[in-house]
């Protein structure tokens, strides 16, 4: 299976700016439609922020509140604007994913299925009526009802609904090539499928709960995030309510009003109002790498995991044995070597036999003759050769002892440079193609398993992360060892059976490890149930799609790594903005405190270093910027922080130094200029 290894990319794109650009107008209307307190409750933070804004709003209108009314109304509209910029990220988080969700519902509308009825005989209802084991007939043309598996027939299948992929793919009864997904289209001959889930379990309604976040329920991680954010809410709900007294000791008196804001702009608004947009964009982007994960528990897990476990055939490398260097015999030149094997392989039609035919026309540039001139010889299990007769010549490749049988030759008579450059071969895990013309060896071609360019880098930046990469194969020990010393992997588990894969991810899962796997076939469930994160491929076997937490529907085994990059890029923006949150909550505490206070205790006038103008400036100032902040933060939420390889560590002391640092300073330069701002225009 050639296919690039895909990178996920941190940074905007000017596709990225077009669909916000789209998608802001809905999201401003949902963020207003948000202010429902049944959805506020989802977020404790944001609910206090609410609260405290109606309670500012009634203030307003409170004689003898202690504040001009004013400056009453503009921390009421800027606690408002507060909550609607948290609810505007979380839509817009939202909106990434409904348009693809809409696109999808609208394939699916009015579907119709030809259902087997008991007597045999098949009757036309509703798709949505198909319940889990019921048997549907699809012909070519037809959309492919609902998810199942092929129980007759072999047809040609376009994903294109659910993958992007325009190529058509083959499914058939039995194997690892049964599985189906709903409206994909049948593009020739027919299947007898039957029907694998009920109504609202399918990876079509899966994928749509997904993006639109309609189901989305809260990760561990999030709960035990909302759990410190409620503790520290709570903390500084008592500083606030103790303050008062404080300045009634000291014969003055704090607006309820400014206490309110004071509260507002102390407890993590900022994030309490994105950790929601958190979570709704790192699931996005697992969308958009067409992978469905069956919870966020999952994505989590895939940013904890230590070992990842792959499979090499298809992951590491292409699958399908490639040409990588030819030998000559003794007497035999690179080039009669080249043309002999060339004309070998012009009519051989399989995988093999093409990357002959395309490393030889990079090496050399040969006359070919035309596809007329050629008698092919096909292989067959009895010669175990192939190849032309051209010229009255007969040129041939194939294994060493058939080739040797075809010249008449014993293997002992070998010349024994060949001989040792054959052994060469079969010990490095390659397979040897001899090559003759006639009665005359002409050489020796190497076919191996070619390591896909690039793996060995992602492997290199996978273990700055601390991620251990196991590489699973049938390979005798030795064929692994030799591939995976080429691809870079940190161990290799060798003639692994369904067995030894299960009690290797138990043996890891032990040691305290998280463990990540992929598979497709139905001898890859137990591992796959068993694994933290268990990927599955679209296209493989009912049982590994069940048994797995996600399904990949690109059928590509590499998206494992860039789920992996996904899970930790959630996890680290996470950590980044409850890091700077919590720094700038300390910072505007030591910021707003002295200037709220100077005109009580006037000795804390000294302990105002931003000499801010008042108490009204200080308050509003904070309050402004706590609402600014988050509009600011908007797009890194969405966006994610990029994972740099390092370990966890450098990862932490890098999110100190950036967002804890930065939380700190920011805030009091941004008070700062905003109190200017607010002076200079008189709204104080």
């Amino acid at each position: 299976m050639n296919m690039p290894i895909p990178e996920v990319k941190a940074h905007s794109s000017a596709k990225d700016q077009t669909r916000f650009a789209a998608l802001w107008r809905p999201a401003m209307v949902q963020a207003f439609v948000k202010l429902d307190p049944r959805q506020l409750k989802r977020s404790p933070v944001m609910l206090v922020v609410a609260l405290t804004a109606v309670l500012t709003t009634v203030l307003c209108f409170a004689p003898g509140s202690g504040v001009s009314t004013s400056v009453a109304v503009q921390i009421a509209l800027w606690l408002w604007f507060t909550v609607l910029f948290a609810n505007f990220a979380e839509a817009l988080a939202e909106g990434r994913g409904k348009a693809r969700a809409d696109s999808l519902k609208a394939g699916s509308q009015g579907l119709t299925a030809q259902r087997r009825t008991r007597q045999g005989g098949f009757e036309t209802v509703p798709a949505s009526q198909l319940r889990k084991d019921d048997v549907v007939k699809v012909v070519a043309g037809e959309l492919i009802p609902g998810d199942g598996e092929v129980l007759e027939g072999i047809a040609a299948v376009n994903e294109a609904a659910i993958t992007g992929e325009s190529a058509p793919v083959i499914r058939e009864s039995g194997g690892d090539r049964s599985a189906v997904t709903g409206n994909t289209r049948l593009v020739s001959d027919w299947l007898l499928i039957r029907i694998t889930s009920n109504p609202g379990e399918s990876t079509l309604d899966r994928m749509i709960a997904l993006v639109e976040g309609a189901k989305r329920q809260k990760t561990p991680n999030e709960i035990a995030l909302d759990i410190l954010l409620i503790g520290l809410t709570l903390i500084f709900l008592i500083v606030v309510v103790t303050l008062q007294p404080f300045a009634h000791f000291a014969g003055g008196s704090l607006p309820l009003i400014f206490l309110a804001a004071l509260l507002v702009t102390l407890i993590p608004t900022t994030i309490g109002g994105l950790l929601s947009a958190i979570g709704i964009a790192g699931m996005d982007r697992l969308v958009r790498l067409n992978v469905i994960a069956r919870s966020g528990r999952a994505v989590e897990a895939a940013g904890d995991v230590h070992t990842l476990m792959l499979d090499k055939t298809g992951t590491i490398t292409f699958g399908n044995r490639r040409c990588s260097a030819l030998h000559s015999a003794p007497g035999v030149t690179a080039k009669e070597l080249g043309e002999g094997a060339l004309l070998a392989s012009l009519a051989d039609d399989t995988a093999e036999g093409k990357s002959i035919v395309e490393y030889l026309r990079q090496l050399h540039a040969f006359i070919e003759p035309s596809a007329q001139q050629l008698v092919p010889i096909a292989f067959s299990a009895e010669t175990r050769l192939s190849g032309v007769d051209f010229q009255q010549r007969h040129y041939r490749k194939g294994a060493v002892d058939a080739v040797l049988a075809f010249v008449g030759m014993q293997r002992l008579e070998m010349p024994p440079a060949l001989a040792r450059e054959v052994e060469r071969i079969a010990q490095s895990g390659g397979t040897p193609l001899l090559v003759c013309v006639d009665k005359r060896l002409l050489g020796v071609i190497h076919l191996k398993d070619v390591v896909k360019p690039g793996i060995r880098e992602r492997f290199a930046e996978l273990r700055k992360l601390g991620i251990r990469t196991v590489m699973v194969t049938g390979d005798n020990p030795l064929t692994a060892a030799a591939i995976a010393a080429e691809a870079g992997v940190d161990d290799v588990l060798a003639e692994a059976t369904p067995e030894k894969k299960l009690a290797r991810i138990r043996q890891e899962q032990n040691d305290g490890r998280l463990v990540a796997m992929c598979g497709d076939g139905a001898n890859d469930a137990p591992a796959l149930a068993q694994a933290d994160v268990g990927m599955a491929m679209n296209d493989g076997t009912q049982a590994a799609r069940e048994a797995a937490n996600m399904v990949d529907l690109d059928s590509d085994p590499t998206k494992l790594l860039d789920v992996v990059q996904v899970g930790k890029e959630l996890l680290v923006t996470r950590g980044a903005l409850t890091t700077f949150s919590i720094a700038n909550d300390v910072a505007k505490y030591f910021a707003i405190l002295p200037a709220l206070f100077a005109a009580i205790y006037p000795q804390l006038g000294v302990l105002n270093l931003m000499h801010l103008a008042s108490p009204q400036s200080a308050i509003l100032s904070a309050i402004v910027f706590n609402a600014l902040i988050i509009i600011a933060l908007i797009p890194l939420a969405l966006r994610g922080v990029r994972v740099q390889a390092a370990n966890a560590a450098q990862l932490l002391r890098r999110n100190l130094l950036i967002y804890g640092l930065g939380g700190i300073i920011v805030p009091f330069a941004g008070i700062k200029l905003i109190d200017m701002l607010l002076n200079a225009l008189h709204l104080v």
